[in-house]
């Protein structure tokens, strides 16, 4: 008997898995979803999501599921070794659509994931199920799959590994982890029902006991301790030890019931290569990243959803599997931009003695008297942006103020009738293409190169919805109410945008251009003359 063929099968349901089988399921692919445990985990092991993976999220529809269990907009606070407060990181704006720090518990996250493949008939879960084994050819990936004490094969076109630090899949492969390690461990402690309602993070910069409290939704907080060299684990899990801790940084919390308490070991480290023929590593199997800028988690969110649609568009036969190729490409240098910002933020909050951190916080005291530093600071703007600089994507004109190969901003819109929508709703699920409602740009483009583009006409922030703006009536039209697109096409000397799946910008499109501009023609046809 033939083994069950599935197009792609994903090792892990954590979030990195769950959202690419959530997205893989938007997209009609056959797939399967195998993890070793009986059901998603039920630890709260990340608290931090970010603007980018809330709009991942919402790509996926689960969005209204999601929200009500975040805490949006939090900020971090930071504490000198007196106590002091010296530095605060409040970002306010929602480039993307949603704020860019917010709390959220994991184990309620992935249960609402895993609720969302009930969807897709054509998604398996397989729970209990635990790879042991694989091969692969030219043509396939057979995986050797053990369940209630039984053995199995199944087969699939594309294995992704979302198995976590010490995947099974990586090691089978002799694909290493290069890196660090950091020598200081931490003590995480989870605890239920406080009374104190502040919603800031409080990040304490003391050389006696670098800590971190950080609340969380439905009344939970978390607080990690840095332990020094010498520390015996197992001792600091004493109760009575670590609950005096926490009594020194907020006596109301020190008696909350605690849910979980374990001792970590950071990790900075990348995998050497993150695919191996018709493998592919995604999440911690790929990267692993300290925690103080809560960022791992969210690699992997962005791990997924830009592998998703090259995939669905490699199994459709819309593109060849070369593209594949720029999943490595376009995602491994922002991974590893993203952990070097943890560890600079680190060395920061874990200051080796009193006079480094009267130097790393004096200093910082100082740049919050000029504003402009103040404000990138405080506006989270030392985070790495979400930018290509080589991949699928057309090079952008110099003056683009954003550009090509980064992702685009996510405003509130007009529809006609004065409803105000997230831009994403009215983009669809495929590539988009987004145009001035009064630009020369030919509905033929829609089609190049078997892209199938959704059109979207676009009115002006000082513009009304007119008939004789668009003439054809079922057209998507909307309004750049913001202003935020028109700040994006203006400077780009463009009357359009094409999107990718993911939102990334895959090219402009120049300003009274009736034609597909020869270089996107070019890129297309790189990756489809083989599709045929």
């Amino acid at each position: 008997m033939n083994p069950e063929h599935y197009c792609v099968v994903i090792v892990g349901a954590g979030p990195t898995g769950l959202i690419l089988a959530n997205l893989l399921g938007l997209y009609g692919i056959k797939t399967a979803l195998i993890e070793r445990a009986p059901s998603t985990v039920n630890e709260p092991r990340a608290v931090s999501i970010d603007d980018e993976s809330l709009r991942t999220i919402q790509a996926t529809g689960l969005i209204e599921q999601v929200l009500p269990d975040t805490v949006q907009g939090y900020g971090v606070h930071y504490y000198d070794w007196t106590g002091e407060l010296f530095a605060r990181i409040e970002p306010t704006s929602t480039e993307y659509g949603f704020p860019k720090r917010n709390a959220f518990r994991q184990q309620v996250l992935v249960r609402q994931l895993h609720e969302g493949l009930q969807r897709f008939p054509h998604v398996t879960t397989l729970f209990e199920h635990a790879l042991t084994g694989f091969a692969q050819n030219a043509q396939a990936v057979q995986l050797d799959v053990s369940h209630n004490n039984s053995d199995k094969t199944i087969s699939c076109d594309w294995l992704v590994a979302c198995d976590g630090g010490r995947s099974l899949v990586r090691e089978q492969l002799g694909i290493q982890l290069t890196g660090s390690t950091y020598a200081e461990k931490w003590l995480i402690v989870d605890l239920l029902d406080r009374s104190t309602a502040f919603r800031h993070t409080r990040t304490y910069c003391d050389p006696a006991r670098p800590a971190i409290r950080l609340p969380g939704p439905h009344g939970v907080v978390r607080y990690e301790f840095m332990l020094h060299e010498g520390e015996d684990p197992e001792l600091v899990l004493n109760e009575p030890q670590l609950r005096s801790w926490i009594a020194q940084r907020e006596p109301s919390d020190a008696q909350l019931p605690i849910t979980r308490k374990v001792v970590y070991t950071f990790h900075a480290r990348v995998a050497e290569r993150w695919r191996e023929g018709r493998v592919f590593l995604a999440g911690d199997a790929a990267h692993l990243t300290p925690p103080f800028a809560g960022q791992g988690m969210n690699s992997g969110v962005r791990d997924a959803a830009n592998l998703a649609w090259k995939l669905a568009a490699v199994v459709r036969g819309q593109f060849s599997a070369d593209l594949l190729a720029s999943y490595e490409t376009e995602r491994k240098p922002h991974a590893r931009a993203l952990i070097r910002m943890a560890e600079r933020i680190g060395r920061f909050m874990q200051p080796k003695s009193k006079f480094a951190a009267m130097l790393t916080q004096g200093a910082l005291k100082l740049a919050s008297l000029y504003p402009p530093a103040r404000d990138y600071v405080l506006h989270l703007k030392f985070k790495p942006k979400p930018r290509f600089f080589e991949g699928f994507f057309v090079p952008a004109p110099a003056s683009a103020a954003l550009p090509a190969g980064q992702l685009l901003p996510q405003p509130w819109v007009e529809r006609p009738g004065g409803t105000r929508v997230r831009l994403d709703e009215v983009l669809g699920h495929g590539f988009a293409m987004l145009h001035w409602a009064d630009a020369p740009v030919s509905p033929a483009m829609c089609a190049v190169s078997g892209l199938n583009c959704r059109q979207v006409h676009v009115l002006r922030q000082h513009d009304d919805f007119l008939p004789t703006l668009v003439r054809d009536p079922a057209a998507l039209v909307i309004r750049d109410c913001e202003g935020v697109l028109g700040a994006v096409l203006d400077p780009a000397g463009a009357d359009g945008v094409l999107l990718r799946p993911d939102r990334y910008v895959l090219a402009y499109l120049p300003r009274g251009a009736n034609l597909t501009p020869a270089a996107l023609q070019a890129l297309l046809e790189q990756f489809t003359a083989r599709t045929s």
